[in-house]
């Protein structure tokens, strides 16, 4: 009986050793998106925030429909290191290294048409667009290192290496607001200034990260996997999954870029006041992605030793450390708008219009808080497949139906609503199949 309780103990230390550090890891990246919200959010005109926030929504396609990148490599990194297969944990970084290379250049060589098309589908006056469109020209440039940064610490968190993962993030993050500050306060560059300062700080990033794969792996160990990099089984394997996860977060980004969109129909305060309440939803996203991160490496690893038990615990104590979180994250939001929101913006009548739709961030964090922590159990899993169905099925029953309501009806509250019901549709869904699985 000690000694299980005594085995429990170290686990449950592990747990939380791990999504402490993965917490201030994935902080780090929100806030710093919160400097360029407070930076952008304090000019005089507001239309470049507004910009910003309409070529993020193209930006979320073009890095997170890639997010397989970081989000398979964890899976089944954790794996290789549950089996205690060395040879594996390396082909598995280098296999999903040699594909972001090729989509980071794909990126730059189409970078023009996918402007184009981009900024024709998205709504918005004519100065929201320009200001968009200067911020894209700028961070664009910053594709390949993106990607190869979703590997590096997606390779980092499959090993448990969360402190490193954690270094990234400094080390990305703070550079970005530093930069931000020069650029935009400082050198008044606005919109340019907040695309130029992100792309620079991937590069950092990335140098930082090569450095310390490079105290770990030797190039002699390099040039003797080399040709098994493109192994067929083990590529159609990976490809197979990165297919499952790229349909699911394309699904996942297709309805936050129509939630923006529509938004932006109702008007540049609408969009101006949902973008700053996404803010919240983003901050508390990575919260909780803390702990996501945490389980996703650990049920890897418990995957890889079939030790289905220990599963189980993970679980039950996860989600409810993700909903209490979540539900904390909303109600601080709700009783504190104006303080809080204040920061990011001095225009009261931005102030005024989140306080009116604030209340929406309780059930949509309730619900997603659910969401997020089982999709990083699955991930963890590398079931695919059970991600890809939740999403496409709470986008099609969850959140088009209401949306099309809101849309015609021209009504903010619907359009939130919309929001609500997919991540309660992505939190049912999820639950039920671990019943399945």
């Amino acid at each position: 009986m000690s000694e299980s309780l005594e085995h429990r103990s170290l686990f449950l230390h592990r747990f939380w050793r791990l999504a402490i550090i993965n917490i201030f890891s994935n902080l780090m990246v929100p806030l710093a998106g919160w400097m360029d919200v407070a930076f952008l959010g304090h000019l005089s005109e507001i239309h470049h925030l507004a910009g910003v926030a309409l070529a993020t929504v193209l930006f979320n396609y073009i890095y997170w429909t890639f997010g397989f990148l970081r989000m398979g490599t964890t899976g089944m990194t954790a794996q290789a290191v549950g089996r205690d297969d060395a040879d594996a944990i390396l082909l598995i970084g280098l296999r999903n290294a040699t594909v972001a290379i090729g989509l980071g250049m794909m990126i730059l060589l189409l970078q023009s048409p996918i402007k184009m098309i981009g900024f024709t589908l998205l709504s918005a006056t004519a100065e929201v667009k320009a200001s968009g469109q200067i911020f894209y020209n700028a961070l664009i440039w910053g594709a390949p290192a993106t990607l190869l940064n979703f590997v590096l610490i997606g390779w980092l968190l499959g090993q448990s290496q969360s402190a490193q993962v954690l270094l990234l993030s400094i080390v990305g993050n703070l550079s970005n607001v530093g930069l931000d500050y020069l650029l935009i306060v400082r050198s008044g560059w606005q919109s340019a200034g907040a695309g130029i300062s992100t792309a620079i700080s991937q590069y950092l990033m990335l140098v930082v990260g090569i450095i310390l794969v490079g105290r770990k792996v030797q190039f002699s160990q390099i040039h003797r996997l080399a040709g098994q990099i493109l192994n067929p089984a083990a590529l159609k394997a990976t490809l197979i999954l990165n297919r499952e996860i790229l349909i699911r977060t394309f699904s996942l980004i297709s309805t936050f870029a129509v939630f923006t969109n529509l938004s932006s129909m109702f008007g540049t305060e609408i969009l101006s006041t949902n973008t700053l309440l996404l803010q919240v939803v983003t901050l508390a996203a990575y919260f909780i992605d803390g702990l996501a991160f945490a389980v996703e490496t650990l049920a890897g690893e418990l995957k890889g030793q079939q030790n289905f038990k220990e599963l189980a615990s993970l679980v039950k104590i996860s989600v409810l450390t993700s909903l209490s979180l979540g539900l904390s994250f909303a109600i601080t939001f709700i009783f504190f708008p104006v303080p809080l929101f204040g920061l990011l913006t001095h225009h009261a009548e931005i102030l005024q219009q989140v306080k009116e739709y604030v209340r929406w961030l309780f059930p949509v964090l309730g619900f997603g808080s659910i969401a997020y922590l089982l999709d990083g159990y699955f991930l963890g899993l590398t079931e695919g497949r059970i991600l890809r169905i939740s999403v496409v099925t709470a986008l099609a029953i969850g959140f088009v139906p209401m949306a099309i309501v809101a849309c015609y009806s021209r009504n903010n509250h619907l359009l939130w609503l919309a929001l609500g019901l997919f991540m309660a549709c992505r939190a049912t869904v999820l639950s039920i199949r671990l019943f399945q699985v």
